[in-house]
Formats: structure tokens, C-alpha cells, sequence
């Protein structure tokens, strides 16, 4: 009997423990419920404000600069080869020296066409000769014939000798010059200013046409080749047709190299979407080398008063670029814009005024017409640039703010 009367007020403790336990638990439910939002959160009825970086949009022109690689090449480049088939007598260059116009390179055995020059000039002397006798003999022929001393047709013969001699004499002058133009192969001169290449040539080597005996490279000026998206196409004609100043940034040279934009290609390549231009440099101090890879860059054209935002700012979706701007009231709303240049760690857009203020961090924590709240610790709000890691920053802070 007292066992059971022991259980049964057990049993009466157990239900008044769970019954207080379960009241406590709702007290503090609704006090958790009636909690005011944190210091710097949203209304108690909405979502909370999200932290972002603010940066101002700016106004001013922009230099619209196409960067590519490009490659030096030279303005002219010979090929010197001989016109005869010779012996070389003396060479009157070393391998890599700089030589001027109509400098002596080589001279090849002379001494056939040095005899063939004296026996074509001793033939025009016996022609000539000839010529002047028959000149005399047709003068008097002429006198005796208004005598009445010899016949018409004495004088019309000596007339023809007269003439088939001074044509004899015509091509004993033109077999002179043509002995003074073979003689001239004998001697290879420099077409171009340049400088010369390997050279395998000695004397008394053997050389024909098909040899090539040296290369002659123009080095002063050069140009420089690249190619230019043909999305510039009607920018870079216009810059060429003002010659337009183009920068060559050599490797190893802290200043870059300027020259001047000269020749555009008429055609567009198909394959890869550029068009090949050309900028001439001048090269006294040989900075630039036939062959040599530098780098390129030319402004062709400038937009003035545009406007300036971090290109962190930007997000592209599906419908285009867009970014999210802040009013006074620290409201968010997104806007379309249009990417007109991007240069660094900036871009040009149109539909945003310049003053704005523009979300260039935590901008996925962000919804359109929803409340904001500057960071004023990552950056002031000012700021009109971030470095390419702040985006991954921000990343990290956003979920911190929401824990």
C-alpha cells in the first residue's frame, strides 16, 4: 500500500516539472521574438542592411589605348647576289659592319671583261676610222659629180658605204657599253645603308646568281609591326591619317621608345579578327632589332568627359552590364549601363552621372531597393579604384556580417 502511494506522487513530481520546464521555454521564445534588430541592422520587420564598399563615380576623359605585342622588322633588307658567274678577287667587308650606300662590298675577277672592254672600244676606233674616210670620199664624189666627172650612181654607192658605216660605228658604241655594264658586275656595291650579316664569301671563291653572298639590313629607321583588333578599325585609320604617336616597351628599358604610325594593311585577316599596322621608330642607338618581340601601344582616340567607375562595380548578366547605386537614403537600385572602355582597374560607362555613388563590394549580399550600409573600415567612400583581390575580400566579410 505504500508503494503505491510512493509511485503516485512520483508520478504528480513528474508532471509538475515538465509542465514548469514547458512555461519557462515559451517565456523565453517570446522574449527571443520581441528582441529589438542589432545596433546598425535593418527594422525588426525586414531584412538586415547589407555592408558594402561604396566608391564615387568620376568624370574625365579617357584615353582609349589598344595594347598589343607586335614584332621589329626591317624597312628594306638585300639580298646581295652576283649577276656572273666569277671568281671573287677580294672581299672589302667584315661580317657585321655597318656600311653606307654605293659602298665597295666585293670585287670578283676582271680581267676577261677588262680585255673584252679594249677590244670593243680598238673596234669603234677602226669603225670610226673607216667612217671618216668614207665621209671624205663621199665629199668629193659629190664635187665631181656637179663637174660632170663620175656618174649619179658612183655617188649614190659611195653614199651607202657612208651610211652602213656610221651604223657599224652605232653598234661598235653600243658593244662598248655593253662591255662597261659587264665589267660593272665585277663590282658589288651596297643598294642600302645597313648593316651586314654572316659573310662566307673569300677570295677565290667560286659565285653565281644563285649564291647569296651577303644580307644587307636597314636598321636606322625601323618599324614595328603588330596587329589591332579590327573592332578599332575606323580608330586606327583616323590615327593614321593624323600619324599618330605609337610607344614601343622593350624589355630591359624603363623609358618606352616613340614613333609614328605610318601604314595600315588593306585587308583584315579572317581567321583571327585583326588587321596588321605598321609605326616607323628611329634607331641610332640599335634599341630595336629585327625580329625582336616588344610590346605596343597606341591611343587612337579619346572620350572626353566620360564617366568613371571601379571595374570591380560592374556585374555582367544574362541582359547585360549592370551595378548597383546608392541614393541618399542608402538605398540600393540596380542599374543598366554600357561598358564603353576599360582600362586597369577602371571603366568608362554610360547611364551612371558622374558623383554617384556605386557598390563595388559585397554587392551579392545586395538586393534592389533594399538598404545598404558603407564599410567604413575596407575603403572611404570616395574611393574610385580597388586592387584585383578586393573582390575575393569582400567575400569574405559577408559572411561574417550575416553570422
Amino acid at each position: 500500500m505504500k508503494k503505491k502511494i510512493v509511485l503516485a506522487l512520483a508520478g504528480v513530481l513528474i508532471v509538475a516539472v515538465a509542465g514548469w520546464w514547458w512555461s519557462g521555454s515559451g517565456d523565453r521564445m517570446a522574449a527571443k521574438n520581441a528582441r529589438p534588430a542589432a545596433a546598425g541592422g535593418a527594422p525588426a520587420d525586414g531584412a538586415p542592411a547589407a555592408l558594402v564598399t561604396l566608391a564615387t563615380a568620376e568624370r574625365q576623359d579617357v584615353p582609349v589605348t589598344v595594347q598589343v605585342n607586335g614584332s621589329v622588322v626591317s624597312l628594306n633588307s638585300v639580298d646581295l647576289r652576283p649577276q656572273v658567274t666569277n671568281t671573287v678577287a677580294a672581299v672589302h667587308v667584315k661580317e657585321g659592319q655597318f656600311v653606307k650606300e654605293g659602298q665597295l662590298l666585293f670585287t670578283l675577277d676582271d680581267r676577261n671583261d677588262q680585255a673584252n672592254l679594249a677590244r670593243a672600244r680598238a673596234q669603234q676606233k677602226r669603225d670610226e676610222a673607216t667612217l671618216a674616210d668614207l665621209e671624205r670620199q663621199y665629199k668629193r664624189s659629190q664635187e665631181l659629180l656637179a663637174q660632170n666627172f663620175i656618174s649619179k650612181s658612183a655617188t649614190d654607192a659611195t653614199l651607202s658605204q657612208l651610211e652602213a658605216q656610221r651604223a657599224a660605228v652605232a653598234a661598235d658604241r653600243a658593244a662598248v657599253q655593253s662591255a662597261q655594264v659587264a665589267l660593272g658586275y665585277a663590282t658589288l656595291r651596297a643598294p642600302i645603308a645597313g648593316r651586314i650579316g654572316a659573310v662566307n664569301i673569300y677570295p677565290g671563291t667560286l659565285v653565281q646568281p644563285t649564291l647569296s653572298l651577303v644580307t644587307i639590313t636597314q636598321l636606322d629607321p625601323i618599324a614595328v609591326s603588330f596587329p589591332v583588333p579590327e573592332a578599332n578599325l575606323q580608330d586606327l585609320l583616323a590615327a593614321a591619317r593624323s600619324r599618330a604617336k605609337v610607344e614601343a616597351l622593350v624589355v630591359g628599358r624603363r623609358e618606352p621608345l616613340s614613333g609614328v604610325l605610318n601604314f595600315v594593311d588593306n585587308t583584315v585577316d579572317p581567321q583571327i579578327g585583326t588587321v596588321r599596322a605598321k609605326a616607323v621608330f628611329d634607331n641610332a642607338d640599335q634599341s630595336l632589332w629585327p625580329g625582336q618581340f616588344v610590346g605596343t601601344r597606341i591611343t587612337v582616340r579619346t572620350l572626353s568627359g566620360a564617366t568613371v567607375v571601379p571595374a570591380a562595380a560592374l556585374m555582367m548578366l544574362s541582359e547585360g552590364a549592370s551595378l548597383y547605386v546608392v541614393d541618399q537614403a542608402m538605398n540600393a537600385k540596380r542599374r543598366k549601363v554600357q561598358v564603353l572602355h576599360t582600362f586597369g582597374t577602371k571603366v568608362a560607362v554610360s547611364g551612371v552621372e558622374p558623383g554617384e555613388q556605386v557598390v563595388i563590394e559585397g554587392s551579392q549580399n545586395v538586393r534592389p531597393g533594399g538598404k545598404v550600409r558603407a564599410d567604413k573600415k575596407a575603403a572611404p567612400a570616395g574611393t574610385t579604384g580597388v586592387t584585383p583581390g578586393s573582390a575575393a575580400s569582400s567575400d569574405t566579410q559577408a559572411p561574417r556580417e550575416r553570422a
